[in-house]
C-alpha cells in the first residue's frame, strides 16, 4: 500500500509539474504540500514527503538536463542580490515584454536574483564576478561602488549561496566567459561549505551539481597568509571545537579539498595558527581598507588565487 501510494504521489505531482509549465506558472515547496491537500488518499502527510517526492522527480529529471526550476517547483528561500556592469534581460511575466534592469542604475538598491534564472539573458563590460559572503560587505562595495572601477559585478551570497544564487552565477559566468571570485571569512565553514558548494555543489546533490556548481570559480580570499600579510593577528578569533574537528576532516575525507595541495597546506596553516578571522577584520585599518588596499592588492595577482 505504501509503495502504491508513493507511486500515486509521484505521478499526481508529475501532472502538476506539467500543468505548470503549460500555463507558465509555479508552486513554491510548501504550495506543493498544500495543493496535495486535495489529492484524497494520495495526499502527503507533511512536507518532509513532498520534499522527497520533489527530490525524486528531479533526479529524474535531470537526465533530460531538466533542475527542479524548470519543472516549476521553487525553493522558499530566495536568491542573493546583484549589482555593478551588468544589465540582465528578464521578461514581464504577464505580458512577456522584455523587461531590462540595469544594476549600475539600482541607488543604493540592488537587483535580487528569482528563483528561477533559466529564461535570463545578460549584457556587460565586467572582467569578473565578485561573489561575497556577507551582506554588509556587499553593501559597502556597493555604497562605494567598487564594481565602477574594479570593472566588476558584485553578488552577495548571504552564506551557503541558495540554489538560486549558484545557478545564477553558472549562467552568467559561461554565458559571458566570466571569472568568479570568492571572497569569504578565512574559517573551515568558509572553505569547505560556503565556498566549496559554490565552486563543485553540494554532497546531497551530486546529481544537480552539473548545473548549480561554478567551474570558473576560484578563492580571493580571506586566506590564512592573509591574515599574516595584512596584520590581522591581532583581529581574530580562536578556532571552535567544530572549526577544529571540520578542519580536520576537510582533508581526509572531502574530495574537493584532497584533490588540491594547496588547500590542504591552507587548513593546515589555519590549524596550526589556531584562528579564525572575518572578512570585516579588515576595517581594523579603516572601514575602507577593503576596498583602497585590500581586494587591489588581491586583485592585481589574480593567478595566486587558491583553486
Amino acid at each position: 500500500m505504501t509503495t502504491a501510494k508513493s507511486f500515486a504521489q509521484t505521478l499526481r505531482l508529475m501532472a502538476t509539474s506539467r500543468a505548470m509549465v503549460e500555463h507558465d506558472d509555479f508552486a513554491t515547496e510548501r504550495e506543493v504540500y498544500y495543493i496535495s491537500k486535495n489529492w484524497g488518499d494520495c495526499r502527503f502527510d507533511d512536507q518532509a514527503e513532498s520534499d522527497a517526492t520533489m527530490d525524486d522527480i528531479e533526479a529524474m529529471a535531470s537526465m533530460h538536463a531538466l533542475s527542479r526550476e524548470q519543472l516549476r517547483f521553487y525553493s522558499e528561500s530566495h536568491g542573493g542580490s546583484v549589482a555593478g556592469r551588468l544589465t540582465v534581460v528578464d521578461r514581464n511575466p504577464v505580458s512577456g515584454a522584455t523587461v531590462e534592469i540595469d544594476c549600475a542604475n539600482l541607488g543604493s538598491g540592488a537587483y535580487s536574483v528569482p528563483r528561477s534564472v533559466e529564461h535570463l539573458s545578460f549584457r556587460t563590460d565586467a572582467r569578473f564576478v565578485l561573489a561575497i559572503e556577507t551582506g554588509g560587505m556587499f553593501q559597502r562595495l556597493n555604497n562605494h561602488r567598487f564594481w565602477e572601477t574594479a570593472r566588476c559585478i558584485i553578488v552577495e551570497m548571504g552564506g551557503v549561496p541558495t540554489r538560486a544564487t549558484r545557478r545564477f552565477i553558472r549562467v552568467l559566468s559561461d554565458a559571458q566567459k566570466l571569472p568568479v571570485y570568492c571572497f569569504v571569512d578565512c574559517d573551515p565553514y568558509g572553505f569547505t561549505n560556503i565556498y566549496r558548494t559554490l565552486k563543485v555543489g553540494s554532497g546531497n546533490a551530486a546529481q544537480l551539481n552539473r548545473f548549480l556548481c561554478v567551474p570558473r570559480a576560484h578563492f580571493l580570499g580571506v586566506t590564512p597568509q592573509d591574515i599574516v600579510d595584512f596584520g590581522l593577528e591581532d583581529a581574530t578569533h580562536p578556532l571552535s571545537p567544530t572549526d577544529i574537528k571540520r578542519a580536520q576532516d576537510a582533508p581526509e575525507n572531502d574530495p574537493f579539498i584532497m584533490t588540491h595541495p594547496e588547500w590542504i597546506a591552507a587548513i593546515k596553516q589555519l590549524l596550526a595558527m589556531g584562528v579564525r578571522a572575518e572578512q570585516q577584520a579588515l576595517a581594523k585599518w579603516g572601514l575602507n581598507y577593503v576596498i583602497s588596499e585590500y581586494l587591489p592588492e588581491k586583485l592585481a595577482n589574480t593567478s595566486g588565487f587558491m583553486p
